[in-house]
C-alpha cells in the first residue's frame, strides 16, 4: 500500500489532499504547526513545523514507525502575506512567508530526499503557486517570489537526483478557492475579482481528488502535474459567456457547495 505524507494538511488544499489520498486507498500522515480540533479519521497526524529539520525528521520517523516507509511526500505547507506593496508589509510577515514557503520547503526537501535515498526509493512533490510560471501580481511580491524560487529549486533537485531511484515533481493546483485566494480584498474589489475567479478557480474538493490520482500515477523526474493548464484556461475564457459557474455558491447549510 502506498504511504503518503502531506505537510500543511490541516486546512485548505492540504486537508483536501489528505482526504483524497485516503479515498484512493493510501496510508496517509500529515502535519500542521498546531493541533487541529479534530484530526482526519484514518490518517496519522503529527504536530510539526517544517521550517525545523528536527520536526521534519520527527514526521518522517513517526510515519515510517507506523507504516514502514514513505513512498510520496508532498511539501504543501505554505503562507501568504497581506495583499500590500512590499514597503507596507511588516518585516515579520515577510520573514514568515519566506521562512515557510522557501526556507521550509528547502529544509524539508533536504531531510526527506536524504531519507528517501537511504530508503532506496521515493517521490517528493513541491507545490507551485502564483508566480511559479512568471505571472506578476501587485501586492503579492513576496508570495510570488517564493513560489518562483520553489519551482527553480525543484527543477535543480531533479538534476541532482539524476540516476537515482528518487524523483521530484511539481504539483500545480491552479486557482483554488481558499482563504489565500480571497484574502485582503475590499468587498467591492472582491466582487470584481470574482468575475475572474468564477472563470478560472475551482473548489478544493474538485481539484484535490484529481491531483491525488495523478500523484499516485507518478511522473518522470522533474515532471509537473497541473490542474489549470493554458489550454483549459483558454477554453474557460472562450466559453465563459455560455457557462454559469459560481465557485462561491453556498448550500442550505451555509457552506460552499
Amino acid at each position: 500500500m502506498t504511504v503518503v505524507v502531506v505537510t500543511g494538511g490541516t486546512r485548505g488544499i492540504g486537508q483536501g489532499l489528505v482526504h483524497a489520498f485516503l479515498a484512493e486507498g493510501a496510508q496517509v500522515a500529515y502535519c500542521g504547526r498546531t493541533s487541529p480540533e479534530k484530526t482526519v479519521e484514518g490518517a496519522l497526524f503529527i504536530q510539526a513545523d517544517v521550517t525545523q529539520r528536527e520536526d521534519v525528521r520527527k514526521l518522517w520517523d513517526a510515519t515510517t514507525d507506523k507504516y514502514g516507509k514513505v513512498d510520496i511526500w508532498v511539501n504543501n505547507a505554505g503562507l501568504s502575506t497581506s495583499r500590500k506593496p512590499l514597503w507596507e508589509l511588516d518585516p515579520t510577515e515577510i520573514d514568515d512567508v519566506v521562512g515557510l514557503n522557501l526556507r521550509g520547503t528547502l529544509h524539508a526537501s533536504a531531510v526527506v530526499l536524504d531519507a528517501m535515498l537511504a530508503q532506496g526509493h521515493g517521490a517528493l512533490w513541491n507545490m507551485e503557486g502564483l508566480g511559479s510560471n512568471g505571472q506578476i501580481v501587485p501586492g503579492l511580491t513576496v508570495y510570488g517570489a517564493t513560489k518562483r524560487a520553489v519551482t527553480y529549486a525543484t527543477l535543480a533537485l531533479a538534476k541532482e537526483l539524476k540516476d537515482t531511484q528518487v524523483k521530484v515533481g511539481l504539483l500545480s493546483p491552479g486557482m483554488v478557492v481558499t482563504d489565500l485566494l480571497t484574502r485582503d480584498y475590499e468587498p467591492a474589489e472582491l466582487e470584481k475579482a470574482k468575475k475572474i475567479f468564477n472563470i478560472l478557480a475551482d473548489r478544493v474538493e474538485t481539484v484535490t481528488p484529481w491531483l491525488a490520482r495523478e500523484v499516485l500515477k507518478g511522473t518522470k523526474n522533474g515532471g509537473r502535474v497541473a490542474w489549470l493548464t493554458n489550454r483549459k484556461a483558454a477554453y474557460r475564457f472562450a466559453t465563459a459567456a455560455f457557462t454559469k459557474r459560481d465557485v462561491f455558491a453556498r448550500n442550505e447549510n451555509g457552506k460552499e457547495s
